[in-house]
């Protein structure tokens, strides 16, 4: 999977001479959290909502309400916008992007082709990917278990299941506890979780959680 097929798309920018309270205004209306700043169709920076509710003026101001709302008319998103903004290809891997968000510790970023702002991949379409990788909305029985990290342990396991008649929904693989082994999550449809916990107790190290799950995010603990 790319990033283009999971970008947010048309994205929502702004100019560098927006005035701050149409920026803010936007961000609110649209219910987005950061937008491109684009001149000439050009990406020169990005600003976030949290970037300009820092640049308005405090409640414990002063000023008069003329004031402020002069000063307020005359701030614009240039001075404000971030402008070092870490990108993305519409073509990248979309584990690429997510850990580039992680490393630099951004939220988004604008995706971008030929130059040219095509899109935005922020951490929210990120939260939704992590929700179908693991089944969250689909109901079925979610095993949790330890493997050496060794080949064919994962086959073995899939392999018993489907053999079984059980449908896998949805599988994660992750470090484990210790060098040399792995947690597998996965969620399976068609066996009960007894009968799930079973079939895969003799192929794995340990068998650490068998709960049926419902996609309104109730689980039952078996």
């Amino acid at each position: 999977m790319v990033v283009g097929e999971r970008m947010s798309r048309p994205v929502i920018t702004v100019a560098p001479e927006t005035p701050l309270h149409d920026a803010l205004q936007l961000m609110r209306s649209e219910r987005i959290r950061r937008a491109p700043v684009v001149a000439h169709g050009r990406l020169v920076g990005i600003v976030s909502m949290k970037d300009l509710l820092n640049a308005s003026p405090s409640q414990a101001t002063t000023l008069s309400v003329w004031e402020l709302n002069y000063l307020l008319s005359k701030l614009t998103v240039e001075p404000i916008m971030t402008r070092t903004v870490h990108t993305v290809t519409e073509d990248a891997p979309i584990e690429e992007a997510a850990r580039l968000m992680v490393d630099k510790r951004v939220g988004g970023l604008p995706v971008l082709r030929g130059g040219e702002v095509v899109g935005i991949i922020t951490e929210t379409d990120l939260f939704k990917l992590f929700l179908e990788l693991m089944g969250a909305r689909e109901s079925g029985v979610r095993c949790e278990v330890r493997v050496a990290d060794q080949p064919g342990a994962l086959a073995q396991l899939t392999g018993a299941i489907a053999g079984a008649g059980g449908n896998m929904l949805a599988l994660g693989t992750f470090a484990g506890e210790s060098p040399g082994h792995r947690t597998v999550t996965f969620k399976v449809a068609g066996l009960a979780p007894e009968e799930l916990r079973r079939l895969v107790q003799p192929l794995v190290e340990r068998v650490v959680d068998v709960r049926v799950s419902h996609p309104a995010g109730a689980a039952q603990s078996e």
